[in-house]
């Protein structure tokens, strides 16, 4: 069996997967976890993948309207006295995400749950005011 190691011309793969992916010096490739967003009448729905993530490395904040969130994952040291590593694929470091959700949320209600590496968060939104219109009498 013939394997092409990862770091060669001909990994096409890999020129494909990290093509848009920004390089950070000295730590290797970044990444960014997949988001969804669904806006609902009075809430917004988020969620993120984040394998390999522990609940307690997750740091969510909202700050004028601009919902962040920011993970770190760890690297586990190998010992590498009986073979090499042939390809690796999992990606290790920091990232963070952020969403201009607006001033129509409602910070304090904000609900998030983390389970099975998915991140889901319901963010309510305030109930706008809309002006009202009334007739002015002409006198």
């Amino acid at each position: 069996m013939s394997l092409i190691p990862r770091n060669s011309l001909f990994d096409v793969d890999q020129l494909l997967e990290n093509f848009w992916t920004p390089l950070r010096s000295g730590a290797g490739v970044s990444f960014s976890p997949r988001v969804d967003i669904n806006e609902k009448k009075d809430r917004f729905e988020i969620t993120a993948e984040l394998p390999g993530v522990d609940k307690k490395d997750i740091q969510l904040t909202l700050e004028n309207g601009m919902l962040s969130i920011a993970a770190e994952t760890r690297q586990e040291s190998k010992d590498e006295r009986d073979g090499k590593v042939i390809r690796q694929e999992r990606r290790y470091g920091k990232f963070i995400r952020s969403f201009d959700l607006g001033s129509a949320v409602k910070e304090s209600d904000i609900d998030a749950k983390f389970k099975d590496g998915v991140l889901t968060l319901l963010v309510p939104k305030v109930e706008s005011s809309l002006p009202s219109s009334h007739r002015i009498e002409i006198h």
